[in-house]
């Protein structure tokens, strides 16, 4: 890791405003999320801040799981002004060693451009896509006009 990051599960250190900021304005997954349901999913969820030398929080990720068998990860970020530096990939380590998740039986996530990041962390296509299905509501958060 750069010396002048650190990585923590600490929900006091989360920056919620960040967080709401970058999911509302700047993610293609979560555009208009609302910021009750930001903090909802966060207090339901693992997650981890990656933070400057300045204790700024730079990035993010939410690990929705049992703990025993089962992890979502979702709601993965790097500030722009922060890519580049290898964030995403320290995060991902970090990810994956920590206690709580070992030992489950299956990982999931959704992307739309970071597969070689994901693959490097042993993620894949789905084997066997006839066995999984959603119920997925597009574009929940918006506000009719």
């Amino acid at each position: 890791m750069p010396s002048a990051f650190t990585i923590s599960t600490d929900p006091a250190r989360l920056n919620i405003a960040v967080i709401h900021d970058y999911l509302s304005y700047h993610s293609y997954w979560a555009p208009g999320i609302s910021r009750e349901l930001v903090e909802r999913s966060i207090r339901n969820s693992l997650c981890f801040g990656v933070y400057d030398a300045n204790g700024q929080q730079v990035g993010f990720a939410r690990v929705v799981s049992d703990r025993a068998t089962f992890a979502y990860l979702c709601d993965v970020f790097v500030l722009e002004a922060y890519r580049g530096q290898g964030l995403s990939k320290l995060l991902m380590q970090h990810i994956m060693a920590h206690p709580e998740l070992q030992g489950l039986r299956r990982w999931m996530l959704g992307t739309r451009d970071a597969h070689t990041l994901y693959e490097q962390f042993g993620f894949t296509a789905l084997a066997s896509p006839a066995r999984f299905m959603e119920n997925a509501r597009l574009d929940p958060y918006r506000q009719p006009q």
